[in-house]
């Protein structure tokens, strides 16, 4: 007889304490914040509190031009809801993005926000100074401004 192994995503529930570190604005930007042989990375981040929110701040966000037209909008957000923080990500084809910008958001507990790391492609692959740079970027939205 055989026994087929579904591997099962694990599921957590991370509890809201109320402590955590929030956005006051629904969409704040910070353009060309890094460049490295030829790509350029910006940060946007903004208050969300449900899925209408995240669709509208990515509308927003790719209303310019420039970042509709962007090689990579990668991002991650973290709700909380009735005491409990539910999370959700986009690599947007940067495979392993939004988990590095996840990460990030909870270490730094960060709460009712989405951050969206835009990358513009230069030409050269970057290899694993890419995610240096995803990290970088979403570290200096939240040491800048939450």
């Amino acid at each position: 007889m055989y026994h087929l192994l579904v591997n099962m995503p694990q599921q957590s529930t991370q509890f809201d304490f109320g402590d955590s570190r929030k956005p006051s604005e629904s969409f704040a930007l910070h353009e060309k914040i890094i460049e490295d042989r030829g790509s350029k990375y910006s940060v946007s981040y903004g208050q969300v509190t449900g899925k209408e929110d995240i669709k509208v701040f990515l509308k927003t966000l790719k209303s310019k031009k420039k970042y509709a037209k962007a090689t990579h909008n990668s991002w991650a957000a973290r709700i909380t809801h009735e005491g409990a923080v539910h999370e959700t990500k986009n690599d947007d084809g940067e495979t392993g993005a939004g988990m590095v910008i996840l990460r990030i958001m909870q270490k730094e507990n960060i709460t009712d926000c989405i951050i969206c790391v835009t990358r513009w492609f230069g030409g050269i692959k970057l290899m694993g100074d890419r995610f240096k740079h995803i990290q970088d970027a979403t570290k200096y939205a939240i040491d800048t401004d939450l």
